[in-house]
């Protein structure tokens, strides 16, 4: 049997979506029944879905576990002419840190916790337990492989897997576009609030709170921007407390932002607005 084949069944066997890869790291590319996705492609990390095409010829979306789907025939003739076995990170519950030269190696052992690591030709894999998006150049030769990518198959490394930590996620997070900085008047009248009652500053947190709970994408900008609307409207006078703080940035946790980002866009919005 072929050696690729039978380290593909036994990755299959222990639940890792396999696939094979052509000389050069590729997948195979869609046959002529799939081409241009006229079959309505396979929307998933696995074989399941639209197209009923037997061949691995739909990339990450085409890795499976499925023994005999990976040993048939028209997967047999792939194997023959394989250089590679690949693995979709995101279908095993993994992500892997692609770090592909020596300068990327060394910043990942000082910037990132230890997990379990694989040698590559290049630099190293560094494998977390739990899935994130993919994102490629994250830093220089550094590439996020999890989910909707692949990853060749290089053994199974070394060290103790860790979960996933925020300091991987936020590899991936754009910080919004820089603002022009905004002039803000002070209050006058002896540093009176210039707020009819405190109801009002209420209110306004709580229409900060569900502006930021209602976001249905670009939650990290959307933060941004209310935090900004917030500090321009109700900071300048004294009257916003730890309290309300502590309410917008529960809202932002909630839509998974992490305090280090709650921070952060804090910290820039008082900056803009020349705090």
């Amino acid at each position: 049997m072929n050696a690729l084949l039978i380290t593909a069944l036994d990755l299959a066997s222990r639940a890792v979506p396999v696939l094979p890869l052509r000389a050069g790291k590729l997948p195979f590319g869609n046959c002529a029944t799939c081409r241009d996705n006229a079959c309505g492609g396979r929307p998933n990390m696995k074989s399941a879905g639209p197209c009923g095409c037997p061949a691995p010829c739909h990339a990450w979306a085409a890795a499976t576990t499925d023994p005999a789907v990976v040993a048939s025939p028209v997967w047999g003739t792939a194997w023959e002419r394989a250089g590679a076995v690949a693995y979709c990170p995101g279908g095993a519950g993994v992500t892997v840190v692609d770090l592909d030269t020596a300068a990327a190696v060394a910043w990942a052992r000082r910037s990132l916790p230890a997990t379990r690591t694989v040698p590559t030709t290049r630099g190293e894999h560094w494998i977390y337990r739990g899935t994130m998006p993919s994102a490629n150049a994250v830093r220089p030769s550094i590439d996020i492989k999890s989910t909707m990518s692949y990853a060749r198959w290089l053994g199974p490394g070394t060290g103790t897997m860790t979960t996933l930590p925020d300091a991987v996620r936020d590899l991936t997070v754009k910080e919004p576009s820089p603002v022009r900085p905004v002039t803000v008047p002070v209050p006058t009248g002896n540093g009176s609030c210039p707020h009819r009652t405190p109801a009002y500053l209420d209110r306004g947190i709580t229409m900060a709170e569900q502006r930021i709970t209602e976001a249905t994408g670009g939650v990290h900008a959307t933060v941004y921007r209310t935090f900004l609307a917030v500090l321009s409207t109700h900071a300048r006078c004294g009257c916003l407390t730890g309290s309300h703080t502590e309410r917008l940035f529960a809202a932002a946790q909630a839509k998974g932002e992490s305090p280090r980002h709650c921070a952060n866009a804090w910290a820039n919005a008082r900056t803009a607005l020349g705090m």
